[in-house]
């Protein structure tokens, strides 16, 4: 049986699962929902009701970068484990992650946490600024891991972001946006409802 993926498109967790996915080439059936009325089905099988959610047979999957684990481990062709910096995953899924929350969603002055959030990219920049990924020569789990993340906090205000003096982190957050990779997980596809033809992702060559 085909896994089936429950996903939104500009989730930052459901992308970095997309992600995984899509470079281990390991075809699932794509269930893109909205949130605000997430199908039974997902609901049954996760009820915690955040994306990503991935079925394989009678296992459910329900974090992102376990997702993205289990990709991995079923192809990883392009060497993605090589490179696992869980110290640096956690802190952007921790730390960073909380202070990008209030940055983007709080009300009035955002200051405080955009700052303590931008602890952590001055930390990436100072990685990029010696190797052209974080993992080194060529990307690897950490970068995908984190860069949807960084990207959402670059989408907050683009005008202030790109005046900061991170010319590695920016850098490496462009040349993934302008990938075909990003633009591959970025594709949009319609709402899911029961009964509809099956969606494979990634979409076969």
């Amino acid at each position: 049986m085909t896994p089936i993926l429950y996903t939104f498109r500009r989730c930052p967790y459901a992308m970095r699962a997309r992600l995984a996915i899509d470079a281990s080439a390991v075809s699932v059936e794509l269930r893109e929902i909205l949130l605000r009325d997430k199908p039974t089905a997902m609901l049954e099988a996760s009820p915690k009701g955040t994306v990503p959610v991935l079925v394989v047979n009678d296992q459910v999957i329900d974090e992102s970068f376990d997702i993205m684990l289990w990709a991995l481990a079923q192809n990883d062709p392009e060497g993605w484990l090589r490179h696992r910096n869980d110290a640096l995953i956690g802190e952007c899924d921790g730390t960073f992650k909380v202070a990008l929350d209030a940055y983007k969603y709080g009300q009035g002055d955002v200051s405080e946490p955009r700052e303590t959030a931008a602890e952590f990219l001055r930390k990436l920049d100072v990685i990029l600024s010696e190797q052209s990924w974080l993992g080194g020569d060529s990307c690897a789990l950490t970068d995908m891991a984190i860069v949807t993340f960084v990207r959402q906090y670059a989408h907050v205000d683009q005008d202030w972001f790109y005046a900061q003096p991170w010319p590695h982190l920016i850098r490496w957050l462009d040349d993934f946006k302008a990938s075909d990779r990003f633009a591959r997980i970025m594709q949009k596809y319609p709402r899911w409802l029961p009964g509809q033809p099956a969606i494979t992702f990634p979409e076969a060559a």
